[in-house]
């Protein structure tokens, strides 16, 4: 995996943007990070699958948490998939966890938000 942050767009599935991290995601890795979802604009929803990133930093969950508000003012979301146990101890310290609707995997995150009709 390295030191550096890799996304992969997955497209649209099922109606949602998905996109994979694999990395840790870290002030050295924030700007593509926030490059990736700005390219994603044009969709409701954007599944953010977190499940390769072993770690995030202060400065990256600062833009992570931007960027949901940024998509929230544009009437999108933000959701979660795959969290490591370290990321989601950050979120919980943090108090921001109850900011993202969050899913164990991304398979979940795709049928629960295909079968609550967000796609």
């Amino acid at each position: 995996m390295g030191n550096t942050l890799q996304v992969e767009r997955l497209g649209n599935v099922k109606g949602q943007s998905v996109l994979c991290f694999r990395g840790p995601l870290t002030v050295e890795s924030v700007s593509l990070f926030q490059n990736a979802i700005r390219r994603e604009e044009g969709c409701s929803t954007v599944i953010l699958d977190l499940s390769g990133v072993p770690y995030i930093d202060s400065t990256a969950l600062g833009a992570l948490v931007a960027a949901n508000v940024s998509c929230q003012k544009a009437g999108r979301r933000v959701v979660l998939s795959g969290v490591s146990e370290r990321v989601s101890r950050m979120l919980k310290i943090t108090r921001v966890e109850s900011l993202f609707l969050t899913f164990p995997t991304l398979e979940d995150a795709i049928g629960g938000l295909t079968r609550a009709g967000a796609a």
